[in-house]
């Protein structure tokens, strides 16, 4: 009853915070910008609703990572930095609130100014903005990093500097953007890029910077000490300079942040059943349900939290990549997908405890609807119904299992659309017109986050062979991944891409041929389709809510009836395993759940030596 009350209620946000935006009568400074409406939030707001003002400073945690790390900057493409590295230690001019779709509230900023087109914004610093060494933040530093990052930075900081027209000081604390295309979130964008110190890198190339070049950031963490592929050790600034501001009340409560890395899961998980670790996340409800009573939960020195949510499940499955034949004919990639049998799968690894995306933005309000698309959705993708895999109009669902070991029937598709696309069965392996047999590869992490994923493998591997085709599955270590990943050399590979209740320029990062073959994107399986691109422009020059929710259904057909991911289970809710002395405000949780802007960022320790 307690979770449908809150899904409830969290709906009724979602709608709200999605109503058509009121034109401006004029550009004025404000203190929140939100994509759609109006910012939740007062002006005068004290701390964000899922933070707890009152929470008491002090303890220490210490998580774990799976792999190694080569770098503590996160802003390049060069090295594996920590994942969480840049949450904790650096920040934005804006920063945003996870009880809202897409909404941002004053940071190293202390307003935001934008006109009704939103074709340019502009940023006021606070005066009291500093870095962790104690030097202010000016405007140098923010064009510095703008313009430094979209040139020299990550890919995914590049694309938007390229809709970037202008960026100019219009007053000594104040920063102007200006766009060159019409797209109302880059207004947003803007203030989510990360700030970095100027002077730390004059005269050197920080996308050449080794392990020791650690970027200066402002955020309430600073590294304190590391040991390279073991540990990072963070600890929390007692100058921080923004521990005041309502953004910042009740967040970053601990001392001391320690990342400890591990070769496997499995290790992992006995660690912190020894009492090495604060806490776990577990992506796997089977063994949620079943191996979580070991010795300190039963004394109870362990609490198990569950964490609901309201975003899209997101796509989290195998991705084919489309830039190696035969997986450039649909045809085999819908047959690779009829032949994962994952309801039998789902139900010897997870004990059927969790579903099945059927859709990139399913569970929520943004998800393709069953049936052809009608009204503004099938107007949108009209024009381009020349180019459109079947299905996309008509309507597309997942082939679904006969839940047995066997799958006949689903095997029997399989081979009927193997055949269509010129493959046949000789001496027992399935061979092209060329006469070469269809063998694949499935490249995998070690022990990455889906523990079960080699599991998955093995099984699917069995099927195809009765298909006459070859599955070898290749687990490496987290650097070798990192970089083969990067590269897109792979067939096939485990890909998670988690969809906000928001999704925007992110989406042409995901799946844009701007970056089908640039190397580091996250369009891994190369898709190049100017229906996707056309949908993700209808997303972002929506006016109202019926355009934009439209938009993002058109997308959600076209990436669905592509055929590019073998999809698995989503993860319905966050389930975190945690030292009895670590809490949250339980009855106020954040649209968006869990993740780092929850644990560990609003939690609190209750007893501190």
């Amino acid at each position: 009853m307690i979770r449908d009350i809150f899904r409830a209620g969290r709906s009724l946000l979602v709608a709200l915070a999605l109503l058509p935006a009121a034109p401006l009568a004029r550009a004025e400074p404000a203190h929140g910008i939100a994509m759609y409406g109006a910012p939740a939030l007062p002006p005068d707001f004290v701390s964000l609703p899922y933070a707890n003002p009152d929470a008491p400073k002090g303890g220490r945690v210490v998580t774990g990572n799976i792999g190694s790390f080569d770098s503590l900057n996160p802003f390049i493409l060069r090295g594996t930095p920590p994942w969480q590295l840049a949450h904790l230690t650096h920040e934005s001019l804006m920063g945003r609130s996870w009880d809202e779709p897409f909404t941002l509230y004053g940071l190293l900023a202390e307003s935001v100014e934008t006109d009704a087109a939103r074709s340019w914004v502009e940023f006021t610093l606070r005066e009291e903005a500093r870095f962790s060494d104690g030097a202010p933040v000016t405007v140098a530093d923010v064009i510095w990093s703008y313009e430094t990052l979209g040139t020299r930075g990550h890919p995914r900081y590049r694309s938007f500097m390229d809709k970037v027209a202008r960026i100019e000081a219009t007053g000594p604390r104040s920063i102007r953007l200006t766009f060159s295309e019409e797209d109302r979130e880059l207004a947003l964008l803007a203030g989510l890029r990360p700030i970095l110190q100027k002077a730390q890198w004059q005269g050197r190339d920080i996308a050449e910077g080794g392990l020791a070049d650690i970027p200066m950031g402002t955020g309430p963490y600073v590294v304190a000490d590391y040991e390279a592929g073991r540990f990072v050790r963070l600890t929390r600034n007692p100058d921080y300079w923004g521990r005041n501001l309502p953004l910042r009340r009740g967040t970053a409560n601990f001392d001391e942040i320690r990342i400890e890395f591990y070769g496997d899961n499995t290790v992992m998980k006995e660690a912190f059943k020894a009492g090495l670790l604060s806490y776990v996340r577990e992506f796997n409800a089977e063994a949620w349900a079943t191996q979580y009573d070991f010795p300190a939960v039963q004394r109870g020195e362990i609490s198990l939290s569950e964490i609901p949510h309201a975003k899209p499940s997101g796509m989290t499955g195998f991705v084919m990549n489309t830039r190696r034949a035969p997986l450039d004919d649909w045809r085999v990639r819908e047959a690779l997908i009829t032949a994962f049998n994952f309801e039998y799968i789902n139900d010897t690894l997870t004990g059927g405890r969790q579903p099945r995306i059927t859709s990139y933005f399913s569970g929520s309000d943004l998800a393709m609807r069953p049936g052809p698309a009608t009204g503004r959705v099938r107007d949108l993708l009209l024009p381009f119904k020349d180019t459109l895999l079947p299905g996309t109009l008509e309507g597309y669902a997942l082939p679904e299992g006969d839940g047995t070991a066997r799958n006949r029937a689903a095997l029997r598709r399989a081979r009927a659309l193997l055949e269509e696309a010129g493959w046949r069965i000789e001496d027992g392996r399935l061979v092209g017109r060329d006469g070469q047999p269809l063998e694949l590869t499935v490249l995998l992490q070690q022990d990455g986050l889906l523990a079960q994923a080699g599991a998955m493998m093995d099984i699917y591997a069995a099927a195809l062979d009765r298909l006459g085709i070859r599955l070898a599955v290749e687990t490496v270590d987290k650097a070798q991944y990192a970089e083969r990943e990067a590269q897109f050399d792979f067939d096939l590979t485990m890909m998670r891409r988690a969809l906000s209740l928001s999704p925007g320029n992110e989406q042409m990062f995901y799946w844009g041929s701007e970056h089908a073959d640039q190397p580091g994107s996250r369009n891994l399986m190369g898709m190049r389709s100017p229906a996707a691109e056309a949908m993700i422009g209808a997303m972002l020059t929506a006016r109202t809510q019926d355009e934009f929710i439209a938009a993002t259904r058109a997308l959600d057909r076209v990436l669905t009836a592509g055929r590019y991911v073998i999809p698995i289970h989503q993860y319905a809710v966050g389930r975190i395993a945690h030292r009895v002395d670590l809490t949250y405000l339980e009855d106020r949780l954040p649209i968006y759940g869990d993740g780092l802007h929850f644990l560990p960022e609003v939690w609190w320790q209750t007893t501190t030596d």
